[in-house]
């Protein structure tokens, strides 16, 4: 990894004009299907933003809202996550997935006895991706029955969602788009298409080129945790 990347995690609150600005232009310039004031108000939406720079540019940002809740009478920790974005060119980069896990060590330390999960919805295949490469088991999953999952996605996806949330699909369809990929990012390359995850994602979401958004949950248990996300996440492994 290249040592002019550099990561910050800033309270969305606290963001100055100029880096705001530099998001919208960002999700802009790979987003259709929505505008500035619709992106603006999805940032504040969320309580932090992760930023990824390169060479003291901004190339990339993932929005999360982290919250508690009690479920099933144990309290919990919901880490929900907005857009991710990175700019093309660094899609090879490790550096935001590194420092995002970094913080979730964090947030357990803090917490040791909340369960920590992860909420994301999903309009690309690249995203869905990370659900696999982080943890063994997550719902859906093309595989592995963590229905016992479910209920919980269900419940978080309609407090945010209401009507747009369809649970028998597991899918988030607003009356017009809140943004989808542009065409020329959103189709899988030809050396994606045999990956079980990029071909799960497809059929579940077949109109996610519309903007539609497939509902997904993972724990962040320790033993749900592949090594490398385990390494990381307790600081074990450097990242450069």
């Amino acid at each position: 990894m290249s040592k002019a990347y550099k990561t910050s995690i800033v309270a969305v609150n606290t963001l100055s004009e100029t880096i705001s600005q530099a998001m919208v232009a960002l999700y802009l310039d790979y987003y259709d299907g929505a505008e500035r004031g619709l992106v603006l108000s999805d940032m504040k939406s969320k309580t932090h933003v992760l930023l990824l720079y390169h060479d003291e540019v901004l190339v990339g940002f993932t929005t999360f809202e982290e919250y508690e809740k009690v479920w099933e009478e144990r309290p919990i920790t919901v880490i929900y996550s907005g857009d991710t974005i990175v700019k093309q060119e660094h899609w090879g980069q490790q550096a935001l997935a590194f420092a995002w896990i970094r913080h979730i060590g964090e947030l357990k330390q803090a917490k040791p006895n909340n369960t920590i999960y992860w909420f994301l919805i999903v309009k690309g295949h690249r995203t869905y991706k990370y659900l696999p490469a982080f943890t063994h088991s997550f719902y859906p999953h093309w595989s592995i029955d963590r229905r016992d999952l479910k209920p919980l996605l269900d419940n978080l996806a309609h407090e945010k969602f209401g009507k747009y949330y369809d649970p028998s699909r597991g899918i988030i369809a607003f009356e017009t788009t809140h943004g989808h990929l542009k065409r020329d990012y959103v189709f899988p390359k030809e050396n994606e298409k045999s990956n079980p995850a990029v071909r799960f994602f497809l059929e579940r979401n077949p109109r996610y080129m519309d903007g539609d958004e497939l509902a997904c949950i993972c724990s962040f248990d320790d033993e749900n945790l592949r090594s490398l996300t385990k390494r990381i996440l307790y600081k074990k492994e450097k990242a450069a």
